[in-house]
């Protein structure tokens, strides 16, 4: 329905020759001098984003017949505004990052490095799916056909004695995201993209809209099921609101298509409850 939407915006943002070249030159010589520059152009463009979306907002206060398409684009106003420092240091931590560079992204072992988030830090591809959480769990069914479904109804304790078993087989460190390292993998949500938002009644294969990549190359962080990060947080909506609760990203197959957007903050849920639309990604911290 978003390809009809007036709502939406369809452009996907390209890295202007001017920022291409300063991150070129901090690259080649990382001084504090290359970094102010680097930080001043990114924030020049950021700008130029929230001007591009206050006159969207405006022309919908003239053209929208709906007032809900009003209050989506009022909501993502205030976000980016809201957000602008954060999401300049984002830029930043992955433009500076020394593991950025042709090839970053590509996937190994299940695995890709989380630009921004520190050396050795990588996250997983894709979320954890049922035929993945039934080797840890040999109680655990699921129905036939949705091996490559993310597993869900799946505690975030849960989540964390998946990542020690896991651990256990192989020698190495996995814990679940904190939430300022989803929001690094994942990046900013294409205005464009395709995943399973009200599409489908249900979770479809995490790899159905490979072709959506998050900022890390890694893909369904958009739709499908919730995922749980480390983070807590006090719940700003539903039954937990008020609550302190583990936050939840990336929004499901359930959710309106803007709860889905990374910068959606305050959806938590109990750690120790299982949610239908909830299920979860790792991270790997070292070789």
């Amino acid at each position: 329905m978003y390809r009809y939407s007036t709502t939406v915006e369809k452009e996907k943002p390209e890295l202007n020759e001017q920022t291409k070249a300063l991150i070129s030159a901090y690259r080649r010589n990382p001084t504090q001098e290359n970094y102010d520059a680097l930080k001043a152009q990114v924030t020049v463009n950021y700008d130029k984003v929230i001007e591009r979306k206050k006159a969207k907002l405006e022309e919908l206060r003239r053209t929208a017949r709906d007032a809900y398409k009003i209050e989506e684009m009022e909501k993502i106003v205030e976000e980016t505004i809201n957000d602008r420092e954060h999401r300049i240091a984002q830029s930043m931590a992955r433009f500076t990052d020394e593991r950025m560079r042709p090839g970053a992204k590509r996937n190994v072992e299940g695995f890709v490095p989380l630009i921004g988030a520190g050396k050795d830090v990588s996250i997983a591809y894709t979320p954890v799916t049922n035929e993945e959480y039934a080797m840890f769990d040999s109680n655990f069914k699921y129905p036939s056909g949705k091996e490559r479904h993310p597993v869900v109804n799946v505690s975030y304790n849960d989540a964390l004695d998946y990542c020690r078993w896991k651990g256990e087989q192989d020698g190495k460190s996995y814990r679940l995201p904190t939430e300022e390292e989803w929001e690094l993998a994942a990046g900013h949500m294409p205005k464009d993209a395709e995943f399973n938002c009200r599409v489908e009644d249900d979770t479809t294969p995490v790899d159905k809209y490979e072709n959506t990549k998050g900022a890390s190359g890694a893909i369904d962080f958009w739709g499908n099921c919730w995922e749980w990060t480390s983070t807590r947080i006090i719940a700003q909506t539903g039954r937990e609101k008020g609550m302190e609760v583990n936050e939840i990203k990336g929004g499901s197959w359930y959710a309106p298509r803007t709860s889905c957007r990374t910068e959606n903050r305050g959806e938590g849920r109990n750690p120790n409850y299982e949610y239908k639309t909830v299920g979860f990604r790792i991270v790997k911290v070292g070789r």
